[in-house]
């Protein structure tokens, strides 16, 4: 229950700082919610700001194509300024580019919902 909810805290922090991953941190919790608290893991899937897009991730049903637009454009503009302007090695640009690279992978393969 404690992991679940410092995940959901998190989470709901990273929607406002970029660089804090909110889906991998709200499904923790959704998961960590349903083997700690049906109450809370209904609360997490049913209210009203993310409850639909957590369910629909947890279900494969997929990502509405206007969140994975988002998605990759905050992820780029973020990862691609913290790469051109946050360090001059050379190493932790391709590291952050590499991971840019895997998330964007990751989002383009799950299922785009429509409507």
């Amino acid at each position: 229950m404690g992991l679940g909810t410092s995940s959901l805290v998190i989470g709901i922090v990273g929607i406002f700082l970029p660089l804090l991953p909110t889906t991998p941190l709200l499904l923790l919790a959704a998961v960590c919610y349903m083997r700690s608290s049906k109450r809370f893991y209904h609360w997490l899937t049913s209210n009203r700001p993310f409850g639909e897009y957590v369910r629909n991730y947890l279900e494969r049903k997929g990502v509405p194509l206007r969140v994975k637009v988002s998605s990759l454009a905050f992820l780029w503009i973020t990862i691609g300024c913290s790469a051109a302007l946050g360090t001059d090695a050379l190493w932790i640009r391709i590291v952050l580019i590499a991971i840019a690279v895997c998330v964007t992978a990751h989002i383009l393969s799950l299922r785009t919902l429509r409507g």
